[in-house]
């Protein structure tokens, strides 16, 4: 009976594992996150349809200076939707690593992928749903070994933290390369090549989520009971983080107006999630509460993550080459759209430098 009852035990506590292995905190953390890739995967779609609703009416596209969405109804809703899932963004990182908070934006692109199936007519090959797949499982691998917390009691921790010479070398490169994009490539190949939006984004992003952990944990504590406001470290990161949003704001409306909704999503994800778990993992050293096993784990799951967007990706370029090869064929049913609709098809692709500049959809 003794025996048995060891067994039962050990069984037990081998399928609770994942229940005990995760704090609170995380658990916050990650409800959190799931909730805010809901509501930002939405805001892509919602955006987009609103900025090609400005360019229609306008005839100036946000990828070339256009500002006319500012007073498109439609973009604010994709805005407000945004703002809701960044708000649970924010508050995810307060209770849980970097390093789990991060990743899970992989998310947000099935379901971008799935309402531009529905809602954009861009197609969802067969290929695209294992990618779906695939980030799921890297998003799961992720939840079940990532790190607990780090417990900081104050903001001057925080910004202890960041003035650590190895994270102010790091900032400092970063500020050095997004210089370089945005008064050099940006003009140059901006409109051709998709990698310098997104690489402004994701570079400066990568500071931003620092910056929106350090005021996630000076909120915790403060509501905890100790004031963290009258400190000027929480206003430091509160400027860094209005700056650095602003700015992502203004270059992901151009990736976004400028390229396809499937090829912006998944590049973005990948550069800005893997510069953010390095910029955590300089400045508040996750890796070193975990051992190798642990580590080595995760960068599977994020390895698999990567493969599930790229192959999204991909699969939507095969999609986009067949309904491009159509034009050379016979006419068929499907090649003898009007040309609104023919432009509501080919709108997403990138452009080319000789296409930035055409008139209203």
């Amino acid at each position: 009976m003794d025996e048995a009852s060891a067994a039962d035990a050990a069984a037990s506590s081998a399928g609770g594992r994942w229940y005990t292995g995760m704090s609170s905190d995380n658990v916050k953390g990650l409800i959190l996150a799931l909730s805010s890739s809901l509501f930002i995967g939405a805001s892509f779609i919602i955006k987009k349809k609103g900025l090609k609703k400005a360019a229609s009416s306008s005839g100036v596209r946000a990828g070339v200076g256009g500002y006319s969405y500012l007073f498109e109804p439609l973009w604010w809703v994709g805005m407000i939707t945004m703002v809701v899932g960044e708000v649970a963004n924010f508050a995810a990182y307060a209770f849980a690593p970097a390093i789990l908070v991060t990743p899970l934006g992989a998310l947000s692109i099935i379901i971008s992928a799935v309402l531009a199936h529905v809602m954009l007519r861009e197609k969802l090959h067969i290929f695209g749903i294992l990618g779906c797949v695939l980030c799921v499982v890297g998003s799961t691998t992720i939840v079940l070994h990532a790190p607990p917390e780090r417990q900081i009691e104050s903001v001057t921790e925080v910004w202890g933290l960041a003035t650590e010479p190895a994270f102010v070398c790091y900032v400092a490169i970063v500020l050095a390369i997004v210089a370089v994009l945005v008064y050099k490539s940006v003009p140059l190949y901006g409109q051709t090549h998709v990698m310098v939006y997104i690489g402004v984004c994701s570079l400066v992003g990568s500071i931003s989520v620092m910056s929106v952990k350090a005021l996630g944990i000076a909120l915790k504590v403060t509501f905890s009971g100790t004031n963290q406001l009258i400190y000027p470290q929480t206003w430091a990161f509160t400027t860094v983080v209005i700056a650095c949003v602003i700015t992502q704001m203004n270059y992901l409306n151009k990736a976004l107006d400028t390229f396809n909704t499937a090829v912006v999503s998944p590049i973005y994800y990948t550069m800005f999630t893997s510069l953010t778990i390095l910029a955590s993992v300089i400045m508040f050293k996750d890796w070193d509460r975990q051992n190798p096993t642990q580590i080595v784990t995760e960068m599977c799951g994020f390895v698999t993550i990567l493969s599930g967007t790229f192959l999204l990706h991909k699969t939507k370029d095969m999609a986009e080459g067949l309904s491009n090869s159509s034009s050379f064929r016979l006419p068929t049913s499907s090649s003898m759209r009007s040309p609104k609709q023919t432009d509501e098809y080919s709108e997403g692709i990138p452009l080319r430098s000789s296409e930035s500049f055409r008139g209203p959809y």
